[in-house]
Parts: C-alpha cells; sequence; structure tokens
C-alpha cells in the first residue's frame, strides 16, 4: 500500500444479502446527506451496477464511481478458498483498491470470513499490532459503548488484550466522540485475582499503561449496561458470544412485546399512546444506527457490515469510513501502540 491512500471509500457492491440495488441507494442517501463526504467507488459488475445509478439519479455524479469485478464472494465460500478461486470478486477488488492506495476504506455485507482473512493477508497488520480485532458498536442506558474483540481473534494473549484496548479507545473517540474513553476489561467478578490467568495478566499490563489508555479496571457482565465504560475489552471467543447473545436477547424481547401489546384492544390503546417512547427505545438499539463494525489494526480500514444491512445501515457505515479517514484513524492508533508496546517491554 502506498502512502496512506486516497480519501476514497471503496463499497463492495455485490456482498449484500439486499442485493446491490440496496447498495447503490445506501450510495444515493450517504452522499446526499453529507456535501463533503468522501467520493465513493462501488465495486462489482458495471453491466448491473450502470443501470441501477441511472435509475437513483447518479449517472456522472462527480463523487461516484464504479471499478468492474466479474464475480461474487458467496456467503457459504470458505475464506482460503475464495480468496484463491475468486480473485476478481467486488470484495476482493475493494480489499486491494485500498491496498494499492487508490482508496483509504473498504465497506462490505459480505462473507465475514473472507472479509477478515482477505484484509488480514493483503493489508497485514499494523507495525506493533500482532493480531487485528473486530469492534461494535453497543448500547447502554444513556448511550453508546465499544465491544472488541467480537469475534477476529478467540485465542488471545495478555499483549494482544492491550492491543484491543489501544484499538477500542481510539475508535471510541473517532466515532463515539468520546474525549477520553474509560476503558474497562470484561471478566467474572470485579476482585483482584477472581479471573483466569489471561484477565489476571492483562488486568496487570492495562494498570501500566494509564498514560495512554483511561483504563478503570474490571467489570462484569451485568455492568455492560449501566455506562460504567466506553470501551469493553475481551478475546474474541467471549466477545462474539456477548455480542451473539445480546442480538438475540433484542429480537426475543422485540418478540415478546408485540405479543403482550396485541393481546387485547385496551394494551394496543395503550401502545399508541406510548408510541414515541417506543420508537425512542428503537431508535437508540437498532443496529443501523453505527452500520459497521471495523476490522482494527490493520494497514487500512475494514468496515463489516451486516448481511441483510439496508440502505441507511449501509449510509452509516460509509458515514463512519469518512470520520475514519477524516480523523486519520490509523495514525493515533500506531502512536498510541507505540507507547503501550514500550510500557509492555519494560514491565517483562
Amino acid at each position: 500500500m502506498t502512502g496512506k491512500g486516497k480519501a476514497c471509500i471503496a463499497v463492495d457492491a455485490m456482498g449484500s444479502d439486499l442485493g446491490p440495488a440496496e447498495m447503490v441507494a445506501a450510495a444515493r442517501l450517504a452522499l446526499e446527506s453529507d456535501p463533503e463526504l468522501d467520493p465513493i467507488v462501488l465495486v462489482g459488475d458495471q453491466a448491473i451496477l450502470n443501470p441501477l445509478i441511472k435509475a437513483e439519479g447518479l449517472e456522472n455524479h462527480a463523487k461516484l464511481s464504479v471499478r468492474h469485478a466479474s464475480q461474487v464472494v458467496e456467503m457459504s465460500d470458505k475464506p482460503l478458498q475464495a480468496l484463491r478461486q475468486k480473485k476478481d470478486a467486488s470484495m476482493i477488488r475493494a480489499i486491494e483498491l485500498v491496498k494499492d492506495g487508490e482508496a483509504q476504506v473498504v465497506i462490505s455485507c459480505g462473507n465475514t470470513g473472507t472479509l477478515m482473512a482477505g484484509g488480514t493477508i493483503k493489508l497485514r497488520t499494523m507495525s506493533g499490532v500482532e493480531r487485528p480485532a473486530l469492534a461494535t458498536v453497543m448500547p447502554h442506558k444513556t448511550g453508546h459503548y465499544v465491544l472488541l474483540d467480537a469475534g477476529a481473534n478467540p485465542q488471545a494473549s495478555a499483549e494482544n488484550m492491550v492491543h484491543n484496548a489501544v484499538l477500542g479507545s481510539v475508535y471510541a473517540k473517532t466515532v463515539l466522540g468520546i474525549e477520553n474513553p474509560r476503558v474497562g476489561l470484561l471478566t467474572i467478578g470485579t476482585e483482584e485475582g477472581k479471573g483466569t490467568d489471561l484477565i489476571n495478566a492483562s488486568h496487570h499490563y492495562l494498570r501500566e499503561i494509564d498514560h495512554v489508555i483511561n483504563y478503570t479496571g474490571l467489570i462484569e457482565g451485568f455492568q455492560l449496561f449501566e455506562n460504567v465504560v466506553d470501551v469493553v475489552v475481551c478475546d474474541g471467543f467471549t466477545g462474539n458470544i456477548v455480542l451473539k447473545t445480546c442480538e438475540s436477547l433484542f429480537n426475543l424481547l422485540k418478540v415478546f412485546a408485540a405479543e403482550e401489546l396485541n393481546k387485547n384492544p385496551v394494551r394496543q390503546f395503550g401502545y399508541l399512546l406510548s408510541k414515541g417512547a417506543f420508537d425512542a427505545i428503537k431508535t437508540q438499539l437498532k443496529p443501523e444506527r453505527y452500520g459497521g463494525a471495523p476490522l482494527l489494526g490493520l494497514k487500512g480500514n475494514i468496515l463489516k457490515a451486516h448481511g441483510s444491512s439496508n440502505r441507511e445501515a449501509v449510509m452509516n457505515a460509509i458515514r463512519i469510513g469518512h470520520e475514519i479517514i477524516r480523523k486519520d484513524l490509523n495514525s493515533q492508533i500506531t502512536s498510541d501502540i507505540d507507547l503501550a508496546n514500550i510500557a509492555i517491554s519494560e514491565i517483562n
């Protein structure tokens, strides 16, 4: 990858469950919402994309272009096999635009394993970072926090956990606008020494880099939604379980609420009176708000959006991509990682 790359966002237009039409519509929404938005490159089959672009009124738009790719990575494809056999896939070509310095951010709704493998292999990890981490923005009772690792690295070392803390802290500054994010380490109890060897070693390291991040100590699962911290650090195994459990519970609560509110006319009338409150809760919790989960720690920026992301979710992922470019996320990460690694080496 040459230099920092152009201030440009590469969008895999073919990997979404909802199809390329939804991705083109998302590009239109993003361009309409922010006149300062960085240029967007839609990567995919030109024969399919060009008519969709015309239908959205984006033909000859100064900030939109198409890069042709003849193949698509399917959700059922195995990552390494896809990388070998589908070199002209839209996802792969989008990653290569960042590698070659023609873009700074990749956004894809496609196969998560292939996106992470392709990003790691083609972009490589940043200097000082051993393994990348997948971050996701989660709600708490008054706002949002960053959870990482959400699944990129199931087996972590204490050094990896320190890197996760730094990555998450910088990302919280960039996306949530928090000046000095509070960082907590997820465990089963806040008493000293209560937890696995990994947790205890990570806790020891994190206390020694308080000049780099605002480490506030250990937190438990019941504190995740209490606005105790702005960044929650864990290994990828734990983080992925937390993420999927929360998503499943949220969907279950929606089912329960719908069933209970429709049981009789009185409850239905009560729902109509309270609709404003329900809508506010839905806005706070809906996943579309932040659009994509970044794979942090690479020499380039990758945002993974959910496969079923609608145009609003993808638009917000594009917005986050713009913020990542504008605030030069990776430069901030590099300087903080260097400071953290120096502190760890002095302990060892």
